[in-house]
């Protein structure tokens, strides 16, 4: 798939494009992209610039959007550099200057709650009654009676309930970041981790154990603040690869949440923590064993 920023958008007629912000791309969004060539989407997060106190905490990094966007067969992701002079853009000319423009676009996928323009002012009836090319508006996709958004997935995040979000993503849930030094608390324990600070501008899973892929490999994965030692730390995500041995020091680290094995506990002994650590691991062994490849796309 061809990546290109809107200046340097190639001048081709007949575009399908399907238009939103697409965080997470969920299950809804996937809907509102298949069939088209081309997705136009914007960085940063529209909300950052006219409303920054509001800015939601991310479900995805631009890559892991565009990995996924990819992976739906698009050939083409365009992506607006969203700043305060675009967000002053008025509708009308966001429809003359770009969609018709820049795109030439011959049809336009948006979902029934796409807005644009300066202030909002442009929506789904304004493109519907523009005759230079075909409106296609999807309703709001509901499972089990309940919306799929991302603000939805990213409650269900917080809350632990990895499965449920990662039903409604199409997806594991995925947190990446470079390898930390830590305390090498884990590998006096015997179960030696990779550390991840967790970035503020991300969604991440409460706190408690999971079963994760990491790069591919089996890793049992405990985000919060270690109750059992008091270590002065803030919260860190730290990652026990299983049948791992290799420094990862300095490296990016995937974390593809695949389910929850229970909430952050405190121990009053290291020798009951070691324990439970050998039945977090032994769990995650069989949850990743029998993970499909869909799920781990």
């Amino acid at each position: 798939m061809k990546v290109t920023h809107l200046p340097d958008v190639e001048q081709r007629d007949g575009r399908s494009v399907a238009v939103g912000t697409f965080d997470g791309v969920h299950l809804g969004h996937r809907r509102v992209i298949e069939g088209s060539d081309s997705v136009l989407t914007f960085d940063p997060h529209p909300v950052s610039v006219v409303a920054p106190q509001h800015t939601p905490k991310l479900l995805t990094t631009f890559a892991r959007k565009t990995e996924l966007i990819a992976s739906l067969g698009v050939q083409e992701l365009i992506v607006i550099p969203f700043d305060a002079a675009f967000a002053s853009l008025t509708a009308d000319r966001f429809v003359q200057e770009v969609l018709v423009g820049a795109l030439a676009a011959k049809e336009v996928s948006i979902g029934e709650n796409f807005r644009f323009g300066h202030r909002a002012q442009g929506d789904p009836g304004m493109l519907l009654a523009d005759e230079r090319f075909a409106t296609v508006v999807h309703p709001l996709l509901e499972v089990d009676g309940e919306i799929v958004s991302s603000s939805h997935i990213r409650g269900l995040v917080l809350a632990g309930d990895i499965a449920e979000a990662n039903r409604l993503l199409g997806a594991p849930f995925q947190v990446c970041g470079e390898v930390t030094h830590g305390d090498e608390r884990g590998r006096a324990l015997g179960f030696p981790t990779a550390n991840l600070v967790p970035d503020e501008a991300f969604a991440r899973p409460g706190h408690g154990v999971y079963a994760c892929l990491a790069n591919g490999h089996a890793a049992a994965v405990s985000i919060g603040v270690r109750p059992t030692f008091q270590t002065g730390r803030g919260e860190l995500i730290e990652a026990h690869l299983l049948d791992f041995d290799g420094d990862l020091y300095g490296r990016l680290l995937r974390l593809d949440f695949l389910a929850r094995l229970r909430g952050e506990r405190r121990f009053d002994r290291p020798e009951l923590l070691i324990e439970q650590m050998r039945d977090d691991v032994e769990r995650t062994r069989q949850i990743v064993s029998t993970a499909s490849v869909a799920e781990v796309k």
